[in-house]
């Protein structure tokens, strides 16, 4: 088989079995700007957007400029601009896969160096919607009150510099701080990361920002922006060089950055835009008043049980997330997590049968045509997804043995080796304090929890503090399988 680099002169001597694009991509037109052009989103947002525009001409005026301002971002850049924006989505069903062009990317640009030619295309009123997935560390929150952290390099050097930002937050300020002076129509800001209450969370530190800036601008933002809140779920992996040596062999088809992700997909979105939207309803999203149940539903029972799982599973020394589900006590283990004290916590979801989505969860999870890592989940999940739940278990009178459990693994991970010595990248932006705090108290979990920017003042809980010292000592003692069936058998997990 021929192997064809992608690009737009390529696509009509593709393998039949590659889907591409029924329309032009050559006519897609920049009207979203979205910051963090990484795997999710285009394994997302872009392709929700893709699928639109097969179906209906008028979408192609919502292509998507994708601007990344991360030193990685500039190899994003780099690798699709000379595939005319283009790239393969291969989303995965157990042994069966689907392998289809993506064309909603309009451009794409790096702007780590100066975000002036960022803004100069957010000003064009073409853009009416500016969305992003910067993961939790972007939006320079102070992780203990969950606000704009204004002693944060990056967004010190935005109050320095305002018309010069560094900031995913910056930058939304300062192009609505260029629309209100224009004379332009407002955007949407959207937010597409995992976190709880996401738009709710942007627009008060997009507002503290502005506010720090003029008050005027703050008010402006505040009548005329919109932020809806979000729920996005999709498995997607890092790409990985065996997934670019796969296209090549079962396609013929060089991709510099495919995207290989799950079959599931879901978004379900509060309707609160301005200057209009996609009808992104038609290929499968789900517009609603309150995201709020959708989105707690996903972050308890997913996100927290992804973490839940990878922290044991990294130090039991297993590398895939699909493996952790054929270990029987980790299998049982997240089940029990679920039903025992995560899912107690979960207000109704409307339309969601949570027996269903939990069986749905596991069997995602065991999926191993995905191949996902628990390094990626240890690395990019943030620690609230189980703090909240915690927090919010403790508040209704609930237990939270299992969630300590969790917990403590992570607090055991934080030493840099895994059970069999294996050593472990801590990656955290506390990294170097979190590290000193776990070598300091070993099987004793106070000195972490003494960081209050993390963990407030949960280290005074005592119905947290005993299970959590309980599990850690054990995982110091006898390693995180002995101490895993040990909970296997103590509580009955599994029965």
């Amino acid at each position: 088989m021929d192997v064809l680099a992608l690009s737009r002169a390529h696509l009509p001597r593709l393998h039949p079995s590659v889907r591409v694009p029924r329309y032009d991509p050559a006519q897609v037109r920049a009207g979203i700007v979205h910051l963090g052009p990484g795997a999710f989103h285009r394994a997302h947002m872009a392709r929700y957007t893709h699928a639109l525009m097969q179906d209906d001409p008028a979408a192609l005026r919502w292509g998507i400029l994708g601007a990344g301002l991360m030193p990685g971002d500039r190899r994003v850049r780099d690798s699709l601009v000379p595939q005319d924006g283009l790239y393969t989505l291969v989303e995965r069903n157990g042994a069966q896969e689907t392998a289809s062009v993506i064309g909603s990317l309009a451009d794409l640009l790096f702007a780590g160096d100066s975000t002036a030619p960022l803004l100069a295309r957010i000003d064009d009123p073409a853009i009416r919607i500016l969305s992003l997935t910067v993961s939790e560390n972007g939006y320079c929150l102070h992780p203990a009150t969950r606000q704009l952290d204004p002693e944060h390099p990056l967004i010190r050097a935005d109050l320095e510099h305002p018309e010069r930002p560094r900031s995913a937050i910056g930058v939304i300020v300062e192009a609505y701080r260029r629309r209100m002076a224009a004379g332009h129509a407002p955007f949407t800001a959207l937010c597409c990361d995992n976190i709880q209450n996401n738009g709710d969370v942007l627009r008060r530190i997009v507002l503290a920002l502005a506010g720090m800036r003029d008050a005027r601008l703050a008010d402006w933002i505040e009548a005329e922006g919109a932020f809806p809140n979000t729920m996005v779920d999709r498995i997607t992996p890092a790409t990985r060089p065996d997934h670019v040596a796969h296209l090549e062999k079962a396609y013929g088809l060089k991709d510099r950055w495919p995207v290989f992700c799950e079959g599931f997909t879901q978004w379900v979105i509060e309707d609160h835009f301005v200057s209009g939207r996609p009808p992104w309803e038609r290929v499968g999203a789900q517009f609603v008043p309150d995201v709020a149940p959708y989105e707690m539903m996903k972050l308890r029972l997913l996100n927290g049980s992804h973490l839940a799982i990878a922290a044991l599973g990294r130090l039991i020394g297993h590398t895939y997330v699909h493996e952790t589900m054929a270990d029987p006590g980790l299998r049982a283990y997240m089940a029990a997590l679920m039903d025992r004290e995560t899912g107690p916590t979960l207000p109704p979801v409307p339309g969601i049968d949570l027996g269903d989505y939990k069986r749905t969860l596991i069997a995602r999870f065991a999926n191993p045509a995905i191949a996902d890592t628990v390094e990626r989940i240890n690395t990019d999940a943030p620690i609230n997804l189980l703090l909240m739940p915690i927090e919010a278990s403790l508040a209704m009178g609930g237990k939270v043995e299992l969630l300590a459990l969790a917990l403590a693994a992570w607090m055991r991970r934080l030493r840099g080796r895994d059970d069999a010595g294996v050593p472990i990248e801590i990656r955290h932006p506390m990294a170097e304090l979190l590290r000193a705090k776990a070598a300091e108290g070993g099987p004793d979990p106070a000195p972490l929890l003494s960081i209050e920017p993390l963990f407030g003042r949960l280290g005074e809980e005592d119905r947290l503090v005993a299970p959590l010292r309980r599990w850690l000592g054990s995982l110091y003692d006898v390693g995180a399988a002995r101490t895993l069936d040990a909970a296997v058998r103590e509580m009955g997990l599994g029965t």
